[in-house]
């Protein structure tokens, strides 16, 4: 069966980015570098960044992320969210919680209109989020 998970692109800070991500989600991080596929022709100074990065968590959520080396065109992500929602309310508001630090709250974590709670923020790292509690 096909699975579809968000890849996330940083220029140089996927790491810290995806160990925040695995303090605020819990679960399992595996992390690649450049350094470790030196055949791909990236320069050395970029070796510990991050190649391929993946956290995936108890409750099956994927994410995951990489670094843009230098020789690449990096462009910040634009237009698109991560969306977390359920209906496990205290884990859901943790996870808020959590994104939060250090974030922009575009729209506080509050009872929609459409009934339950919902929150949008952009996280420290650049990367906008959705949570939403239903009901």
């Amino acid at each position: 069966m096909p699975t579809l998970n968000p890849y996330l692109s940083f220029r140089d800070n996927a790491r810290a980015a995806l160990e925040h991500y695995q303090q605020v989600l819990g679960g399992s991080l595996d992390i690649m570098t450049f350094g470790s596929m030196p055949d791909m022709g990236y320069d050395p100074s970029e070796s510990e960044l991050v190649m391929h990065g993946q956290l995936t968590t108890d409750d099956g959520m994927v994410l995951m992320a990489s670094d843009t080396p230098s020789g690449m065109e990096y462009r910040q992500a634009q237009g698109i969210s991560v969306s977390v929602s359920g209906s496990e309310s205290d884990r859901l508001r943790a996870i808020w919680d959590g994104l939060s630090d250090g974030a922009t709250v575009v729209l506080p974590l509050e009872p929609a209109p459409w009934g339950g709670e919902f929150g949008m923020l952009v996280d420290r790292f650049g990367i906008s989020w959705m949570v939403a509690i239903n009901d």
